[in-house]
């Protein structure tokens, strides 16, 4: 089997040596161009696999020679474009994203990370090599995921719902970390910082959905994301975003619904314009709650204020996460407590849920057959034939 062709375009020499070197440590056959427009020449004349693009070179700079590739790439074809940048800049990436290119790392980075992305991207191009083929509509449904207190496990029932409905439903998943100030998407699927953010999509006037698909982190457990800022200042830039022009946010959520069959967001424990925003345009919202009394009196609050919002008590649905662990209040208690029944369930198993947390690797990734695997599965699937129930009702 022939090796993967990878173009270093890169005008310093030391780079390309160490970039060369890399490759071929790993296999990969290299070819090299030093200014934008070689690469252009070299991408049309030797069919690589993947580029590799410095930002800043001569002739013609990366952003450039990205774009002249892509217009000259034939229908049904398309090579993965990695930027090599010297900054995480959100403008700079957005422009790369719209020249073309399918990610960006910056230097300096660890030889592993680059390889990690190189092996993804080579991945990906593989499988969807060949002809466009037409996409089936979507089922377009928001879930949002909001805890009643933190540490109840919403991040890790959202997760880890979103992976049941992509493997074992065959859906289409995106999920959005609206977490702004303390997202963990990114350690709990172990991610780097560089990747985009919702920063990036609520910041672009033009927001389309060919630009939203590339902010959007494919990741290998086949979830698409949309993550968190890397830093709580930045969560400013989403909020005074969404007060300014809450149709950024619509526009945002609406194209999300376009592209995927299940958009799962994530959300912080505040009730404040946006969460209120996401409540309204939500389709249902799952209620993350254990079964202890603190947590029970805030659920008894959020039930409340979700009434004084005027929604159908069905949009709203609780979620008993830990359903199996000692507290002192079994569900019959709790439902007692909270005057409504609880809709679903997920068992305790905590060796498998901090052990997934600490390796970056979801349970129901690593373990899908594991007991817990096996709870949030039917949870999933419980979710879908509500769905499937809603769309049968609707073409009666």
């Amino acid at each position: 089997m022939a090796a993967t062709r990878v173009l270093v375009a890169d005008d310093d020499p030391n780079i390309q040596r160490v970039l060369a070197f890399t490759l071929k440590q790993e296999g990969y056959e290299v070819l090299v161009a030093s200014d934008g427009a070689q690469a252009v020449a070299t991408a049309r004349e030797s069919r690589p696999e993947l580029i590799l693009m410095d930002v800043a070179m001569p002739v013609l700079d990366g952003y450039a020679a990205t774009e002249q590739i892509r217009a000259g790439e034939e229908a049904g074809t398309h090579v993965p474009i990695i930027l090599l940048s010297s900054g995480a800049d959100a403008a700079q990436r957005v422009r790369g994203i719209r020249a073309g290119a399918d990610d960006e790392i910056v230097k300096p980075f660890h030889p592993s990370e680059l390889i990690a992305r190189i092996r993804a991207l080579v991945a990906r191009s593989g499988d969807v090599a060949g002809p466009p083929q037409p996409e089936r509509a979507t089922f377009g449904r928001l879930c949002l995921f909001y805890g009643a207190k933190g540490g109840v496990g919403t991040t890790t029932i959202a997760i880890n719902t979103g992976i049941a409905l992509a493997r074992d439903l065959k859906r289409r998943v995106g999920l959005i970390d609206a977490n702004l100030q303390f997202g963990d998407h990114r350690v709990f699927l172990d991610l780097g910082l560089e990747s985009a953010s919702i920063v990036n999509a609520m910041s672009e006037v033009d927001l389309d959905l060919d630009l939203l698909r590339k902010l959007m982190v494919a990741h290998r457990s086949g979830l698409a994301l949309l993550l968190a800022p890397t830093s709580p200042e930045s969560a400013d830039i989403v909020m005074e975003r969404q007060r300014a022009q809450p149709d950024s946010l619509s526009r945002l959520l609406s194209l999300c619904r376009s592209a995927y069959d299940y958009t799962l967001v994530d959300m912080a424990k505040a009730i404040d314009d946006l969460n209120l925003q996401l409540f309204d345009e939500a389709d249902v919202i799952f209620v993350v709650l254990n079964a202890d009394l603190s947590c029970l009196k805030n659920v008894q609050l959020v039930l409340r204020t979700m009434d004084n919002l005027g929604y159908e008590r069905s949009k709203v649905q609780l979620v008993l996460n830990r359903s199996n662990a000692y507290t002192g209040i079994n569900i019959k208690n709790a439902e007692s407590v909270l005057g409504r029944k609880i809709d679903h369930q997920v068992i305790n198993e905590y060796r498998a849920a901090i052990g997934a947390l600490n390796s970056g690797e979801p349970f129901m990734s690593s373990r899908p057959d594991g007991p817990l695997g096996k709870s949030v599965t039917e949870f999933a699937r419980a979710l879908d034939a509500e769905l499937a129930a809603e769309t049968a009702a609707a073409g009666a």
